[in-house]
């Protein structure tokens, strides 16, 4: 396939000078090479194509043709642009303008230059089957305080094209220049960054995690690397795209990089600037929680209208060798229906007093269904024995039925 701009993939491109009393006819036999090539991939759902090539041309008009052959080239976006002189003397040219042949794919530019000489042209166009996905290594530190993030990105060309000399630009970051060949697959690095801080959560929440053991009440106590997408971070200069992670960490002693282990692999959530990107560990073994309900009354308000209470228990035991915090999620509807049903009533609720979380929920994280409390724990003690520490809390749900 030939191309000539931004979002071309042309297959052929002949000039011809009609023969007449007043223009001569020339049809180019061999297609000009390209000048420069350059591919965007910002967007998701269609790739942008820019090719430039210096074609000659005649005084009069000149036929342009641009055909391309098992490309998915989508013919609407296909635009043809003179952008200045080619080589030698300067020549004004302009597009007078454009058929298509009939039962081919191809289009033909009738182009008017004043004097005889070469014109730089541009044509550009949206291509399919030109495919970008994007991956991650996050090496964590022994302590797991810090990660190096390699960030790559990954071009797959099914396009039955291929491309000399590339400009690749992901819409964020650097171009890189590189040659595509059909069916071909590359993966490129496109960024590094090295420690970058990391939180360590644990984090229960039933709606989201659910039970380890329904029968037992124990909640699923899931372990996650957090990172945040800002400046402080050694990041922030552009949304994280979503891509798979595989996550490593490095073991301990002089040997610690020829010791890094594999933990995993995640999907990293597409990440916009100073968000977090939350990268799934398992589940922690280590430490135990027991969620019940302990309390559930409701008091008529008028007619059929309650207000109902609920406290929630947490019994909570933390089996390892250092003080960790635990993230204790809920959501109010599911806590409402889970005990009375679903009466398809808007919620209204506030924390109730008997609520033991020390400092309340968190302002950020927490929403008008959703509370997070952060709840420190105390390592095992001396013997291996775990301190249990008891939580509750209390909901009041306004002018239910």
């Amino acid at each position: 396939m030939q191309r000539l701009a931004r979002y071309a993939a042309p297959a052929a491109l002949v000039l011809c000078l009609l023969p007449s009393a007043v223009f001569a006819r020339i049809k180019l036999i061999t297609l000009p090479v390209r000048e420069r090539v350059e591919i965007q991939l910002d967007n998701p759902d269609a790739t942008l194509v820019e090719e430039e090539r210096v074609v000659p041309l005649v005084k009069g008009e000149n036929q342009v043709d641009f055909s391309w052959a098992n490309t998915n080239i989508d013919p609407g976006t296909i635009v043809f642009r003179v952008i200045g002189p080619g080589e030698g003397k300067a020549v004004d040219a302009k597009v007078l303008s454009v058929s298509y042949p009939p039962g081919e794919a191809a289009l033909v530019w009738t182009v008017a230059a004043t004097d005889s000489g070469s014109a730089r042209v541009r044509i550009s166009y949206l291509l399919g089957n030109l495919n970008k996905s994007f991956a991650y290594r996050a090496t964590a530190s022994n302590d797991e305080t810090t990660l190096d993030l390699s960030q790559y990105m990954r071009l797959q060309n099914l396009a039955n094209e291929e491309y000399g000399s590339t400009e690749l630009w992901a819409g964020f970051g650097k171009e890189f220049l590189k040659p595509i060949g059909i069916n071909e697959t590359k993966e490129m690095l496109m960024n590094r960054f090295a420690q970058v801080p990391i939180r360590k959560t644990y984090t229960c929440n039933p709606q989201e995690f659910d039970y380890l053991d329904r029968g037992q009440n124990k909640l699923r106590v899931p372990m996650h690397y957090v990172i945040k997408n800002d400046k402080a971070s050694k990041l922030g200069a552009a949304s994280l795209p979503a891509g798979k992670v595989r996550i490593f960490i490095q073991g301990a002693g002089a040997n610690a990089e020829s010791a890094t282990a594999f933990l995993g692999e995640d999907w990293g959530k597409f990440t916009p600037i100073d968000d977090e990107m939350r990268l799934y560990l398992g589940v922690a073994q280590d430490i135990v929680v027991q969620r019940t309900i302990e309390r559930r009354d409701q008091t008529r308000v008028a007619g059929n209208l309650y207000n109902r209470e609920i406290i929630i228990k947490y019994e909570v035991e933390n089996f390892k060798p250092q003080p960790v915090t635990l993230d204790v999620a809920e959501s109010i509807s599911f806590v409402r229906n889970e005990i009375f049903g679903d009466n398809g009533r808007e919620i209204q609720w506030e924390l109730g007093p008997q609520t033991t979380f020390q400092g309340g929920p968190d302002a950020e994280k927490s929403s008008i269904d959703k509370v997070l409390f952060h709840a420190p724990l105390p390592a095992k003690s001396a013997d291996g024995k775990a301190i249990k520490t008891i939580l509750k809390l209390h909901l009041i749900l306004k002018n239910e039925w």
